[in-house]
């Protein structure tokens, strides 16, 4: 392993490679050593751009979360277009399928870590429930388009619909669930509150084309 490595955007580069890391084997495994390895670079180069290793793990949640936010936006621009199954089924998928799950992890097993976020502001489970705010955002929004009924719970709603599919993903060895059980635990949940044209069936590979087109597995 070389000693150090000139790097573009260190901080990303770790963050990147703390992610790598976590998808790969775990929260056990995250050390300060096996960031800086992973990313390639010196072993001085976290604690330059950070004071210890929970800094290093809370800027890593924060930086994680902010990426809701852009997926927030989007999912809220795409109501009114394709199906509410559809679209919800599309944003879990790419949230869940990714980094989240093994965040949430983390989150869990570190306590010093916790606190550090509630000092940050961030109260609940971080990233479960900014996802879930992001899930409510939308729904209001299908609401006053009338795409939900008007007396649509969103504030259950989106929860229920958050942790679904949290367990959904959440402890699975190797291959993630489809985008179609994906798909009947989001019809379930939102059967009593929506009636939509193709809502009842799954597209051919089993979740339905989202706001970009694009079909989700």
């Amino acid at each position: 392993m070389p000693t150090g490595v000139a790097i573009r955007d260190p901080r990303e580069q770790l963050f990147d490679a703390a992610e790598r890391i976590l998808l790969r084997a775990g929260p056990n495994a995250l050390t300060s050593r096996a960031v800086t390895a992973e990313a390639g670079c010196a072993k001085g180069v976290l604690h330059r751009h950070f004071t210890d290793f929970d800094a290093f793990l809370t800027e890593l949640v924060l930086d994680r979360i902010a990426r809701i936010g852009t997926q927030t936006t989007a999912l809220r621009e795409s109501a009114g277009t394709g199906t509410v199954a559809g679209n919800l089924t599309s944003v879990l998928v790419d949230l869940f399928g990714s980094v989240a799950v093994a965040m949430v992890a983390l989150i869990t097993f570190r306590d010093d870590l916790r606190a550090r976020l509630r000092q940050a502001g961030l109260g609940g489970v971080p990233v479960l429930t900014e996802a879930a705010a992001m899930i409510a955002s939308y729904l209001t929004a299908e609401r006053e388009l009338g795409r939900i009924a008007a007396d649509a719970d969103v504030a259950t709603l989106a929860p229920t619909l958050t942790g679904a599919a949290h367990l959904l993903f959440a402890g699975r060895e190797g291959t993630p669930p489809t985008g179609e059980a994906v798909r009947r635990v989001v019809t379930t949940v939102i059967r009593d509150v929506t009636a939509e044209p193709g809502d009842a069936e799954p597209g051919p590979g089993g979740a339905e084309p989202g706001p970009g087109g694009a079909e989700k597995e």
